[in-house]
């Protein structure tokens, strides 16, 4: 069968562990109101599942430890680091007391 342009399938590109931890991260950006959703619509604050992507990106951290490539490592420890800050500052506009853990072996 010819598919017409429009109704071709597309294959997903290929998921990479760098490809996982950015949609992770991007998911908790979306929870912080630091970016919009998907369609474009501003989703309201939701701290608890921002708190929850990070602690998952701070477990693959510790599971990892000695199995990343050093990019993959940089941007782990990179997004851990600005995701939580970003949780302080989210977590200071709404007067909220619960922050994420500084360790990653919950």
């Amino acid at each position: 069968m010819v598919w017409p342009m429009a109704e071709q399938p597309v294959a997903p590109a290929p998921v990479d562990f760098s490809t996982h931890v950015l949609s992770l991260a991007s998911t908790a950006l979306i929870a912080l109101g630091k970016m919009p959703a998907p369609d474009g619509a501003t989703q309201p604050v939701d701290l608890e599942t921002a708190h929850h992507l990070i602690d998952v990106l701070a477990m693959l951290e510790t599971k990892t430890r000695g199995n990343l490539d050093e990019a993959e490592g940089k941007l782990l420890a990179s997004l851990i680091y600005d995701l939580r800050v970003g949780y302080v500052d989210a977590q200071r506009a709404q007067g909220a007391s619960r922050s994420p853990s500084s360790r990653g072996d919950k």
